[in-house]
């Protein structure tokens, strides 16, 4: 075991903490911008923020909000909410192996999203098996957190804000796609998962551009991986 390894084990949460601290950068922006929805759609803020701490699930708290503000009956508003959230049915299985020495990471799988899926897939291989779910603790529970102080900031004080400085209704859009970019730079490390990732994108892009936005994240991330994987097994490309 590497010196680096040793010191990870010791206290694995702080590591899992100081990775995910980049995340905040996009998970308080788009919370505050959900609390203030929220709140101008009638739901009060202790409502909006206990939203956030037991839904926790991004895409579907705002379609939640706008479902109930408009009247929508409530089997709908679960269905198009379990819907959105089908993407974890993969999410858990992939992470289970190297959690699952441990059952205490039943309960902490509230606190997977996609970032956190993306950060842990990638780190919780390089870990010991008695690291790993102390990392993800630190790392799921930090972003848990910011995104439901970030949702208490939107709900309490999110009119004043944007009245202050307009600019921020122009920028809170684009947090969350920031980080998502930044989040799968660092993967283009190599001919196959660049192509991979540039194949997603153009399609996404194409898709929207033909009218098809619904479908468009969907049907390109499915290309992507049937790209991926095709030519991973063929070797064309080669490397990991």
């Amino acid at each position: 075991m590497s010196t680096s390894t040793q010191t990870l084990a010791g206290t694995p949460w702080k590591q899992g903490v100081k990775d995910a601290i980049p995340l905040l950068g996009g998970y308080i922006p788009v919370a505050i911008s959900f609390g203030l929805i929220s709140v101008q759609s009638g739901f009060s803020v202790l409502e909006t923020i206990l939203i956030s701490a037991f839904i926790y699930a991004g895409a579907s708290q705002f379609l939640f909000v706008a479902m109930a503000a408009s009247g929508a009956p409530l089997w709908l508003v679960v269905i198009m909410t379990l819907l959105i959230n089908a993407r974890h049915i993969v999410y858990g299985p992939n992470l289970s192996p190297y959690l699952n020495h441990d059952k205490k990471w039943l309960p902490l799988m509230h606190g997977l999203t996609d970032q956190i899926f993306a950060l842990a897939h990638a780190r919780l291989p390089q870990l010991p098996d008695q690291a790993r779910i102390g990392w993800y603790t630190g790392a799921a529970v930090l972003a848990w957190l910011s995104w439901v102080a970030g949702t208490a900031l939107g709900a309490i004080a999110g009119d004043e804000l944007t009245q202050r400085w307009p600019l921020i209704n122009d920028i809170l859009p684009f947090a969350l796609p920031a980080l998502f970019f930044v989040l799968i730079v660092p993967r283009c490390n190599n001919r196959l998962w660049t192509l991979t990732i540039a194949l997603s994108a153009v399609a996404a892009v194409i898709l929207k551009m033909l009218g098809y936005p619904n479908v468009a994240i969907p049907l390109a991330a499915m290309s992507g991986a049937v790209l991926f994987y095709s030519l991973k097994n063929q070797r064309i490309l080669g490397g990991q």
